[in-house]
């Protein structure tokens, strides 16, 4: 066996870790009464910033594997393989907990088991496309100069996603779990006529129907932009440098809405912007006969 980079490998075993350790806390979650409030809002919290911390690990190991020159087959499997554990498996289990809220109706409890495992099918589907679009054998990439390529050096990463990024989905189910908590506690809502139980009515209504969309959003042909990449590598202008600290303050004053925002707005950014353009292109005038 050919040898593997340690330091991004373990960071990808940390990103399958999360996810595991998300699936856990998230099976000690009971509605019938035997937690009380606060600990059920406790492992709700606790399994959503698992899945955030596996987002994390994601991010810091495939750009460990690239300064480091590591790509490798090796690396894009075990990724993936992650990858369906964090952001597919979790999320699903996560969406089986938010369901509890409909125990009372069966008919509805069932759907929600549906969509969990259509949202586990669509990242496996999700995350198979980008292995077989993204082949990570490395290629070849030309100097400047016309010196010949370098053997090696894998080809640069496209700067957008084909289908909504399976992290970007995991986050947004891991948000409505973090939104559901108890954050009446927090401050966040006074003043504003919100209270904890309409919170958890709305979450209960839109997590399978949100799930449902983005399930459909992963396997879809819509272009997302790699934020991650963009953040990461390279220099920025101040514009771009603003827009990060301003997004670093709503999450610092209220993390719980932030993050539930930034996530759901970027989901469902390609959908929206793709109707606006298909409503602003012209319609081709059918030709006119003459007599």
């Amino acid at each position: 066996m050919k040898r593997i980079a340690v330091l991004p490998t373990l960071l990808t075993l940390g990103n399958g870790m999360c996810g595991f350790a998300a699936i856990a806390y998230a099976s000690k979650i009971t509605l019938d009464g035997s937690l009380t409030t606060s600990e059920v809002n406790y492992y709700f919290v606790l399994s959503a910033g698992l899945i955030l911390a596996a987002m994390v690990f994601d991010a810091l190991d495939g750009a460990a594997a690239r300064l480091s020159r590591s790509s490798s087959e090796f690396g894009g499997q075990l990724d993936s393989l992650c990858d369906v554990i964090s952001f597919g498996a979790a999320p699903a289990f996560l969406l089986l907990r938010l369901g509890q809220e409909w125990n009372d109706r069966p008919l509805v409890g069932k759907a929600v088991a549906v969509v969990a495992a259509l949202y586990l099918a669509c990242t496996v589907l999700r995350l198979a496309r980008f292995n077989m679009e993204n082949s990570p054998e490395p290629v070849p990439v030309p100097r400047v100069g016309g010196v010949p390529p370098v053997p090696g050096v894998p080809a640069p990463a496209p700067k957008k996603f084909k289908g909504l990024p399976s992290p970007a989905a995991g986050g947004a189910l891991a948000s409505l779990a973090v939104l559901r908590s108890d954050l009446t506690a927090h401050g966040s809502w006074t003043g504003t006529g919100i209270n904890e139980q309409m919170l958890r009515d709305f979450v209960s209504v839109w997590a399978p129907i949100g799930a449902f969309v983005l399930a459909l959003l992963m396997v879809s042909q819509l272009p997302y932009p790699h934020f991650t990449r963009q953040l990461l590598r390279g220099r920025r202008n101040f514009r771009f440098v603003v827009q990060v600290v301003l997004i670093a303050s709503v999450v610092a004053l209220a993390p719980e809405v932030a993050f539930f925002l930034l996530f759901w707005v970027y989901a469902l950014s390609a959908p929206i912007r793709y109707l606006i353009l298909q409503t602003r292109r012209p319609s081709v005038a059918e030709p006119h006969l003459s007599e």
